[in-house]
């Protein structure tokens, strides 16, 4: 997949790409947070109608999400599921051959829906066909919508295809959907929502080592995220080099340490030793244990902890994924 972060640089990709046809593209366009099955089942439409075009799939992402730019306090947003690296690799695996980054700023934000579709889907991109939902707003002040699409889109001479929704148990599959089950812990019916386990990813980093000091090291990850969707004691597994590793895995903001910063996801691997510093773990959700506590004192903290390890074998015994 070809990712690119200028609509105008399309046309010089284009010409080095191995269609025969050297129109445009055929493209969707979202946030795709998590790339649930609703989002797989669009990019599985956006593949099927390229090719019946004979053209490239190009999956738009808007980046950062329009609510994280005007938002006054970036922890009211909603959390983030996935990262830009996350949906990009995703993407990828559904054979879609382009994906722009679309940058969401003030000029963007600024654009008259009419100059959006002519500026960026017809001169920069050539659409010759748009899927999308027929709630989509964009533009200025959120003025265009699917109707407007229709007919410029006539005018113009592209098509508007509406995009297909996923329901789940009578419920339409959304990003707000999967954030409201990871907080109610009900990791099952996330995997089913995604099509895969729920997992954080990110490269092992130096902490305070008072897990070390306490009998219980962690590795610490950076989920880079102002809003964790995820924030408690969970029963888990650590990705290491292909190897899967039954982990007691905390996320949150360490009321005990009295530590500063974001939250921070610490990892303790059962019965493993070694150096895992620089190296990427990802964490893969299995049960929650419990919600994040503050304890007066680190002995305490390390008797929580010794029962928090005995419960986390217990639930990964139980799911026979020890």
């Amino acid at each position: 997949m070809i990712v690119i972060d200028d609509p105008n640089s399309f046309s010089q990709h284009r010409a080095e790409d191995s269609f025969t046809d050297s129109r445009g593209c055929v493209a969707t366009i979202g946030k795709f947070d998590g790339v649930h099955l609703g989002h797989q089942l669009i990019l599985d439409q956006l593949k099927a109608q390229a090719e019946a075009y004979g053209l490239p799939a190009m999956a738009i992402i808007i980046e950062p999400h329009p609510e994280e730019f005007f938002a006054a306090d970036p922890k009211s947003c909603p959390a983030r599921l996935s990262l830009i690296e996350d949906k990009l690799a995703l993407i990828e695996s559904f054979g879609i051959d382009y994906a722009l980054v679309l940058r969401f700023d003030q000029e963007l934000s600024e654009l008259s829906p009419e100059a959006y579709i002519r500026d960026i889907l017809v001169d920069a991109l050539g659409i010759a066909a748009f899927i999308i939902g027929d709630d989509f707003r964009f533009g200025h002040r959120r003025e265009g919508d699917f109707g407007l699409l229709q007919r410029m889109g006539d005018a113009l001479g592209f098509e508007v295809v509406e995009s297909a929704t996923y329901e789940h148990n009578g419920e339409r599959i959304s990003s707000t959907y999967v954030r409201d089950c990871l907080a109610a812990g009900n990791f099952a019916l996330v995997e089913q929502l995604l099509g895969r386990p729920f997992s954080i990813a990110g490269e092992v980093i130096k902490g305070q080592q008072i897990g070390s000091q306490i009998g219980f090291p962690t590795c610490n990850i950076d989920p880079k995220r102002v809003c964790m969707p995820l924030l408690g004691v969970f029963a888990c597994h650590a990705k290491v080099d292909g190897e899967l590793l039954p982990a007691a895995v905390n996320i949150g903001f360490r009321p005990t340490v009295q530590a500063e910063g974001g939250a921070l996801l610490e990892a303790h691997l059962l019965d493993y030793e070694g150096d895992l510093y620089g190296k990427t773990l990802e964490v893969i959700f299995r049960e929650k244990v419990r919600d994040e506590m503050k304890f007066d004192s680190l002995d305490a903290l390390k008797r929580q902890l010794g029962e928090d390890i005995a419960r986390v074998r217990e639930l990964i015994i139980s799911h026979g994924r020890a």
